[in-house]
């Protein structure tokens, strides 16, 4: 069998393969399997999802799965993916579930899991439920089959959460924030959070129809908020992902600022008060160049992991580190959540402009940034252009003519068929050329 697990769980195509109803059955009962190998009682799994059209098919896949192995299955309905990380351990249960593509289109989807820990699992434990999957796995017996139950206040557990984060006392009173929920799964929570710490709420994406998340909306598609913050005179624009796991802000001109500049922001901020935990944020190799030179001018480390924010989180744990994420949004914050967060990263940026006083533009573009060029090429299942001789050699002598200069980074996507071709230089126009004469060789080897 190819290889299950992306950077972020299982994703793909809905009715195709990795993403078909009958795989999805196969994964509940090998990864309940996994979590009651003791096979003892009052095993329990807890699963969100998305608002995507095909989550109704997989979570009821994943319970017949779960519940044919004995487990025993907590219901969540739509809810952000940090949310099933804390109701996994809130409701002492052996799994989390979420059932998301992120920022993909709404014909993708996905399963990512918890462990009891509220922690995403290890590739270790994927690779275990793989095997599982592969080899198949024994049902309970008839009188130890599994119950299905729904929860119907797992999302105000969780605004309860997110709100204990924002600092006690503080209000966004005179605050108009607009919130962008990209049609997904925080299309009730975040808006309701805003409104209850006094904010004034322009929502937008929050109509999901089943085939609208992230459809030109959402963290990776901020035009339309940015044009309903200038046009409504608001303070601050929050666009979450369709599952809300990561956040880009816009500031009172309409300005976009990316993971990058939010954690440059905490970081900084963190670290004067104290509480930056190992004296350094944790990364990916995609974050810019400007911002380690802006982290180092402050005398702050940084760590860099592999694409994905499971890496990032592991690093953390390791190495003692409380705050992590990547450029695309995901801010990784131990103290709050055990996944990344956007309602809350987003949170902890409005607590600056209160405390502060200042506007956005001020607070959300803490460092320039070294020019930067990502392209993508996409493939077809079973070619790897990246193994080309012809690529590689390119590669090579990009990377010679960069050196010095900048730097490049070459990669498959963990989440779609996918190379990433990324370079950052200060010379633009020796940039533009890096990334498009490797963009070349991949086409032609293609």
């Amino acid at each position: 069998m190819k290889k299950l697990f992306g950077t972020d769980g299982v994703r793909g195509t809905a009715n195709t393969y990795p993403m078909t109803a009958e795989m999805a059955l196969k994964i509940g009962a090998a990864v309940g399997r996994y979590f009651r190998q003791d096979h003892s009682a009052a095993h329990r799994v807890v699963i969100g999802k998305d608002t995507r059209l095909s989550g109704y098919m997989f979570e009821n896949a994943l319970t017949a799965g779960l519940t044919s192995t004995g487990m025993n299955v907590l219901l969540l309905g739509p809810v952000p993916t940090p949310a099933v990380g804390l109701l996994t351990t809130s409701m002492r249960a052996d799994l989390g579930v979420m059932i998301s593509a992120s920022h993909n289109p709404a014909i993708d989807n996905g399963i990512k899991f918890f462990g009891p820990d509220g922690f995403k699992l290890s590739d270790t434990a994927e690779l275990e439920i793989q095997a599982l999957v592969e080899n198949g796995v024994e049902p309970a017996q008839a009188q130890n089959i599994g119950r299905a139950k729904r929860i119907d206040d797992g999302r105000f557990r969780y605004i309860e959460r997110v709100k204990s984060t924002f600092p006690q006392g503080m209000r966004l009173d005179g605050i108009k924030v607009v919130v962008d929920c990209a049609n997904g799964a925080a299309y009730r929570a975040a808006p309701e959070v805003l409104w209850e710490l006094g904010a004034e709420v322009i929502p937008v994406g929050v109509a999901p129809n089943g085939y609208n998340i992230n459809a030109d909306c959402g963290s990776t598609k901020p035009q339309v908020a940015s044009e309903t913050v200038v046009s409504h005179g608001a303070d601050l624009g929050i666009c979450l992902d369709g599952d809300a796991d990561r956040v880009v802000l816009i500031d009172e001109t309409g300005a976009v600022a990316d993971g990058d500049q939010i954690m440059g922001l905490l970081a900084a901020r963190w670290a004067e008060e104290g509480r930056l935990g190992g004296g350094a944020l944790v990364a990916t190799v995609m974050s810019n160049l400007g911002l380690e030179k802006f982290l180092n001018s402050r005398g702050i480390g940084l760590e860099r992991t592999n694409v994905g924010d499971r890496y990032v989180v592991e690093r953390m744990r390791a190495g003692g580190f409380n705050l992590g994420g990547e450029q695309s949004g995901h801010i990784v914050m131990t103290d709050y959540a055990t996944t990344g967060d956007g309602l809350m990263a987003g949170l902890q940026f409005l607590s600056e402009l209160v405390r502060t006083g200042k506007r956005a533009s001020e607070l959300a573009h803490v460092f320039e940034p070294v020019p930067q060029l990502l392209k993508n090429v996409r493939f077809k299942t079973g070619q790897s252009p990246l193994e080309d001789s012809k690529v590689q050699a390119e590669i090579a002598r990009v990377e010679a003519e960069l050196q010095g200069s900048g730097r490049l980074l070459i990669r498959k996507s963990g989440t779609e068929p996918l190379v990433r071709v990324m370079a950052e230089c200060e010379d633009e126009v020796l940039l533009n050329k890096s990334v498009d004469a490797v963009v070349a060789a991949v086409e032609e080897a293609l």
